[in-house]
Formats: C-alpha cells, sequence, structure tokens
C-alpha cells in the first residue's frame, strides 16, 4: 500500500505542477504580465513545485529528514546527473554570465545550507537545527537573487518567450489553478506518507529515502526538460535550469519549510552538505577550464559518474 501511496503521490505532484504553470502561465499572458516575469516566477515556481510540496509536507508532518534531504538530493541530482546527462546528449556552451555570477551563487548557496545545518560545529550547541531565523534568512537570500535576475533580463527574448506559452481560455486556466493546487497538496503528503513508512520498514533511514527515491522523483520535470531541449539543440538550457532550480529549492523550498517549523538536522550529514558543496565547484571547473566555456560529453560523463558514486557510497552505509 505504501508503494501505491508513493507512486499515486509523484504522479499528483508532476501532474499538478504542470497544471498549475500552464493555467496561471495562462492568466498572467492574459493580463500583459511580462513573459520574463512569467518565467522567474511562474514557471520556475512549476519546476521546483514537486520540491515545494514534498518538503512543507515532510516539515509539517515532522519528517525533518526528508524535508532537507529532498533538497540536497534534487540539487545533486540537478547538478551532476541532469547536466551530465545533457551534456552526453549534446555538449553545454555556457554563458560568461552564468559561469561568473550565477553558479557561484549556486555554491553560495551550498554553503549558506552547510552553514545553517552546522550547530553543533559552529555555536557548540546539543543538535543541528534549521531554525526559523535561518529560513527567514533563506528567503532574503531568495528575495535578493530575484532582484538581480531582473536587473539583468534582457528584452529581446520576451516576444519569443510569450508565444510559447499557451493561452487557454480563463475558465479553464483557473481549473489548471485549483487542480494544480490540490494535486500538489494531496500527492506531496502521499508521496511522504509512502516513503516514510517504506523507509521505516525497510530499515532504511528517512534521509537516504530523502537523499535518493524522492529527490529523483521531484527532480523528474527538471530531468525532462533538459534532456527535449537537448534533443531540440538547446542543451544551455539545461544549465538555467538547473542552476535556477538549485537556487529555487535552498532558498525559497527550505526557507519557506523552516519558517512553517523548525527542522533537526539529523540523518543529513556534513558528507552530503559538502557533496554538494562538491558538485557545484566541479561544474563551474568544467566549464572554467578544459573546452572554452563548455560542459563537453566527457565532462557530462564524469558528473553523471559522480552521481552514480555518490549514491553507491549512500547505499553502502546503510
Amino acid at each position: 500500500m505504501d508503494y501505491i501511496f508513493l507512486i499515486i503521490g509523484l504522479g499528483l505532484i508532476l501532474t499538478g505542477a504542470n497544471g498549475l504553470t500552464d493555467g496561471a502561465s495562462s492568466i498572467a499572458k492574459r493580463f500583459k504580465i511580462s513573459p520574463i516575469v512569467i518565467g522567474l516566477t511562474i514557471v520556475s515556481f512549476g519546476t521546483s513545485a514537486p520540491e515545494l510540496a514534498v518538503s512543507i509536507s515532510g516539515a509539517l508532518q515532522g519528517n525533518a529528514d526528508i524535508a532537507i534531504g529532498n533538497v540536497v538530493g534534487s540539487n545533486l541530482f540537478n547538478t551532476l546527473m541532469i547536466v551530465g546527462c545533457t551534456a552526453l546528449v549534446a555538449p553545454i556552451v555556457i554563458t560568461r554570465n552564468t559561469l561568473r555570477k550565477e553558479i557561484p551563487l549556486s555554491i553560495l548557496s551550498s554553503l549558506v545550507l552547510l552553514i545553517c545545518a552546522n550547530d553543533i560545529l559552529i555555536n557548540k550547541t546539543s543538535t543541528n537545527i534549521i531554525s526559523r531565523t535561518d529560513g527567514l534568512l533563506l528567503l532574503c537570500f531568495f528575495a535578493i537573487f530575484m532582484g538581480y535576475t531582473f536587473a539583468i533580463a534582457k528584452d529581446n527574448n520576451e516576444d519569443e518567450d510569450a508565444n510559447r506559452i499557451k493561452q487557454l481560455p480563463m475558465w479553464r486556466s483557473a481549473i489548471y489553478i485549483v487542480v494544480g493546487l490540490a494535486a500538489l497538496i494531496v500527492g506531496g503528503e502521499w508521496f511522504v506518507r509512502g516513503a516514510s513508512n517504506i523507509a521505516r520498514n525497510l530499515g532504511v533511514s528517512e534521509a537516504v529515502i530523502g537523499l535518493t527515491l524522492v529527490a529523483g522523483g521531484t527532480s523528474l520535470p527538471e530531468l525532462a526538460t533538459s534532456i527535449v531541449a537537448a534533443l531540440k539543440k538547446n542543451p544551455e538550457i539545461a544549465i538555467g535550469n538547473a542552476i535556477g532550480s538549485n537556487l529555487f529549492n535552498i532558498f525559497f523550498v527550505l526557507g519557506c519549510s523552516a519558517s512553517i517549523t523548525p527542522l533537526t538536522v539529523t540523518g543529513i550529514t556534513n558528507f552530503d552538505l559538502l557533496s554538494l558543496v562538491a558538485a557545484g565547484i566541479l561544474l563551474w571547473f568544467f566549464g572554467l577550464c578544459f573546452a572554452k566555456r563548455t560542459i563537453t560529453r566527457l565532462e557530462g560523463g564524469i558528473l553523471a559518474a559522480c552521481y552514480v558514486g555518490y549514491i553507491t557510497l549512500l547505499i553502502y552505509q546503510i
């Protein structure tokens, strides 16, 4: 029964995220909201809505390890597996702005999370807790990131972006939004319940389940988007998709989750958090060195192999 909850929950999450994004984007276009605003807010929320739904559901149900593990695991999956697999399909050219600002910002977000989750080491407390104060701080970082993104947004792509947004009747857009939100809420609750029970029955920690099964499942929208983009000869979308999702996950998803209820860090270790920092540095290093601002197929293979190695170590430690 738990596996049924898990599968149905994931299906509801993915379907809800897609419906919510389509409905909200259509309404925004109808009211002539700038396409760049739609892309940076509604679409970004849509692709990371599964992580948001699962992490908040996990936090409310007292499963902090799933809430945190989901974000850490999703970001590792984004950086290593999604970018790696996309580069295997087609080499990825990285813009100078992404290499100099956005990837370093993603590394910074991982370092901020590492600091927030190390109260025992830094403050000499008895437990590691991502507190409400930490959550509000993460949301402040998210506001800064959004301000930066709006500042560098260029207007020359707006017409092209606007044409990609499907215009729906108002009634259908409203239904998509309501049903999408409902599916996200119910799907998130069922997914966390199923994953938690499976973890307990198998004797596997909720942290490992969050870092692997939950993280991989909620990252399916990003993986599908990136692979399709590569097949359509737009592999550079994968970098923006991965980096944007990473920043959204740490600053907004964890920020919201911790602001609602403090998250006690137990199963997530410094090895996991340092692996996340190392993954961002490795991506930045590959973009900076060797082939000029390009993630080659060889480098993509190395990134994907690193993720497989990380998962293997997690399983070995069980």
